[in-house]
């Protein structure tokens, strides 16, 4: 169980779903004790539930419908736990994976599962995309970083969008529970539609690609409140009908960084996970041809802050590989692997993880060893050995990442901070301090959920002060692992 400091008292429900998995959590705000001791934050989670791409038509998509179950699952038993312990939930926050949206008619119903990122379709929509705007217009106007299935890809792939509206995954959940319809902002950055520097949707681009106007809802920022549960809701979950959802960090790495446990203001942030979102917070967006060619985004992080950052290849890769060979009968643990892992020497083949290649799921130990002899390196089958490889590769390509952001945005690094679940890997992080020269700050895991709860926890008054004062909270109450590039670590 996390815990940080706090002011006052207040239960919150956060709703935090990845690409593999998803969580219901409750976080209380513990009132501080006399004589001058800190209150806290704690985190319970009171549901888990797996997530997934499924096939369906030859398409990948997600299955909406199971989820938002699992969510009312999830939510009834955060209900249960506050009333078990003589409370009230608050309000909720949802927090999720960018760029995929659901399509939902006038009548309010959503017309199709989403599509899943990881979904093909969008290769031949790229260049009429390019043909309306060119790179370096959209570049200049979203300072987003080119990905294939950026949202505006996605949706130029749709056959029809009269009579509907595209809700962000998260902003999806929160229609279903409250009927209000809008856009959270840092969610509504990662879709190459919205404007880096003026904060609001970029109309000339829609009107550009003949998206229709009021394809999205409105744009409200983090604390601002959705809307209150629909009595449906109320009764099907437990909760009290005036139970608010509050916009958080909607982009799980924006409630992520909100909650790095930073002192200094020269630190960089790895949100490691099944993707690895590696970079600086900034005042501004760099929208220079430079930023542009070493394909670094600017997405919007709490506060009108800027995550200026590159999505780097992340442990999807390795989980894959799990997948691949427990179907094989191998099924080596996380535990055992990364030992075998650790025990290998330095210096053995690397792979680009950033490479499209390994974003579609299948075959990955295989396909990681094709791009290992592509590159004139030999890989053996050796299950730890493609784990060494794995780790190896995302510290390179961790360093490679942080030295373009110190030169495009003009800052040195003092501290890296690793949060998510990869701050547990400490192979990957101690491999991150060496590769980098810079000394790495493990944690915290529950990053995201931290972030979601703290912005709800503000937005109700139980919190106080900026980003600084939520990051010294964290600081000050988690253990946190420190490792240093000479090899030795130590906690903190």
């Amino acid at each position: 169980m996390d815990t940080v400091s706090a002011s006052a008292g207040a239960v919150f429900a956060a709703i935090d779903i990845g690409a593999s998995s998803g969580r219901v959590i409750v976080g209380r705000t513990v009132p501080a004790q006399a004589g001058g001791a800190q209150g806290t934050v704690t985190l319970e989670v009171v549901h888990r539930f797996p997530n997934g791409v499924v096939e369906s038509g030859g398409s990948l998509r997600w299955d909406f419908e199971g989820l938002l179950a699992e969510v009312l699952v999830g939510l009834a038993a955060a209900a249960n736990a506050a009333s078990v312990a003589g409370e009230q939930i608050t309000s909720i926050g949802i927090d999720t994976w960018a760029v995929d949206y659901g399509l939902v008619n006038d009548a309010g119903d959503l017309v199709s599962q989403p599509f899943s990122y990881r979904d093909e379709r969008t290769e031949s929509a790229v260049a009429r995309v390019h043909a309306a705007l060119p790179p370096e217009q959209l570049y200049a106007t979203t300072g987003l970083q080119f990905l294939p299935f950026n949202t505006l890809y996605q949706l130029a792939s749709e056959p029809h969008l009269d009579g509907v509206q595209a809700l962000l995954i998260p902003d999806l959940i929160a229609f279903f529970l409250t009927g209000e319809r809008r856009t959270e902002a840092t969610n509504a950055s990662t879709t190459g539609l919205f404007d880096a520097v003026e904060g609001t949707w970029a109309t000339a681009l829609m009107a550009a690609l003949e998206l229709p106007s009021a394809l999205f809802p409105p744009v409200i920022e983090p604390g601002e409140v959705t809307g209150r549960i629909l009595p449906e809701i109320a009764q099907r979950t437990g909760l009290a009908v005036e139970t608010l959802v509050v916009a958080v960090g909607s982009h799980d790495t924006a409630s992520a960084v909100a909650a790095v446990p930073a002192v200094e203001p020269d630190f960089a942030y790895i949100s490691s996970g099944t993707w690895s979102l590696v970079g600086v917070e900034l005042d501004r967006p760099v929208l220079t041809p430079a930023s542009q060619a070493a394909n670094f985004t600017n997405e919007r992080g709490v506060d009108g802050t800027i995550r200026y950052l590159r999505n780097v290849g992340g442990l999807w890769l390795l989980s894959e590989c799990q997948r691949e060979w427990a179907a094989a009968g191998q099924g080596p643990g996380l535990a055992e692997l990364l030992a075998a892992a650790a025990a290998l020497p330095a210096g053995g083949p690397q792979i680009n993880c950033d490479d499209a290649q390994f974003i579609a799921p299948g075959r990955m130990p295989e396909r990681i060893r094709a791009a290992a002899r592509a590159g004139g390196q030999l890989l053996s089958e050796d299950p730890g050995a493609v784990a060494r490889c794995i780790m190896d590769s995302l510290a390179a390509g961790y360093a490679r990442t942080l030295a373009d952001a110190e030169r495009l945005a003009g800052r040195t690094i003092g501290t890296v901070h690793i949060v998510g679940g990869g701050s547990q890997n400490r192979l990957l992080c101690q491999l991150t301090a060496d590769a980098t020269g810079k000394p790495v700050v493990a944690g915290p895991v529950e990053a995201t959920a931290l972030g979601n709860v703290l912005v709800q926890a503000r937005a109700s008054g139980q919190v106080a002060g900026g980003l600084a004062q939520l990051r010294e909270l964290v600081n000050g109450s988690l253990p946190l692992q420190r490792y240093e590039a000479a090899g030795v670590s130590a906690v903190s």
